[in-house]
């Protein structure tokens, strides 16, 4: 897809990957609405980069996890730039819980980790779908994770939402094509702040686990998993797959030798 034109909502895009996503699509060309929650700030920040590269964006409050959000998040789009093309699902939370402390997860932590992570790409991609499916080949872009593969991540919750964040893309892709492709990302360790604020004290030892026993070395950056969505956005005839960045930790560790 040449994104030189063409207009696209990236839902959590104040910072980190949405940001590395935002700022990559604008390289190209592409109009961008910047969505954020809290970090008003942030996403002005962005919104201001962005103009910075000779691009267009705007910036939309709200939370993915309520409906009406989504419906005015889109409407806003094709308002401020005449068509929508591409959505990024990267919105997303978690609550940092120990695995074995099954009494630790509240019926708050379901509802809200799948709110934002699971029901929030639905309702975005239904408001969504008209506006993309208009020129023919719109695309949905699902940010999940490898503990949706794994089952290992900051929380089972977590985990939960995005093993179910793969399967919607699946259903997504089955159910919007031709006119509309759905692919996803699955993201390994990112050094950023989520991590950073999450893991506390304990980042450094786990940033340095992760790249141990990944085969390429190293953990990921958000501007590697914003190649990654633009992968999935140019490649035409990719729909229903989900790519996994994490720098080949989750096949690793290195094989050094072979066997004997």
């Amino acid at each position: 897809m040449d994104l030189s034109g063409k207009a696209a909502v990236i839902t959590g895009s104040s910072r980190g990957v949405g940001r590395a996503t935002a700022l990559a699509l604008a390289r190209r060309g592409c109009r961008v609405l910047i969505n954020y929650s809290s970090s008003r700030a942030e996403a002005e920040a962005t919104a201001a980069d962005v103009r910075a590269l000779g691009g267009k964006a705007v910036c939309f409050a709200g939370s993915v996890a309520d409906d009406a959000v989504c419906r005015a998040m889109m409407a806003t789009a094709v308002r401020e730039f005449g068509r929508l093309d591409v959505l990024v699902n990267n919105a997303g939370t978690t609550r940092f819980i120990n695995f074995p402390d099954l009494e630790a997860v509240t019926d708050g932590d379901w509802e809200r980790i799948l709110g934002v992570n699971l029901k929030g790409p639905f309702q975005c991609a239904r408001a969504a779908r008209p506006h993309l499916a208009a020129h023919g080949d719109g695309v949905i872009i699902n940010v999940a994770s490898v503990a949706g593969l794994t089952g290992a991540g900051s929380s089972i919750p977590y985990c939960a939402s995005k093993a179910a964040v793969i399967n919607l893309t699946l259903a997504l892709a089955r159910t919007l094509g031709p006119e509309i492709r759905v692919n996803a990302v699955a993201p390994g360790f990112i050094d950023g702040e989520w991590l950073r604020k999450g893991l506390g004290e304990d980042f450094q030892a786990a940033k340095d686990a992760k790249a141990r026993h990944a085969v390429l070395g190293k953990v990921c950056q958000p501007e590697d998993i914003a190649d990654g969505i633009l992968a999935l956005i140019s490649a035409d005839l990719v729909t229903g797959q989900t790519l996994v960045v994490d720098g080949g930790h989750t096949i690793g560790p290195r094989v050094t030798h072979g066997i004997k």
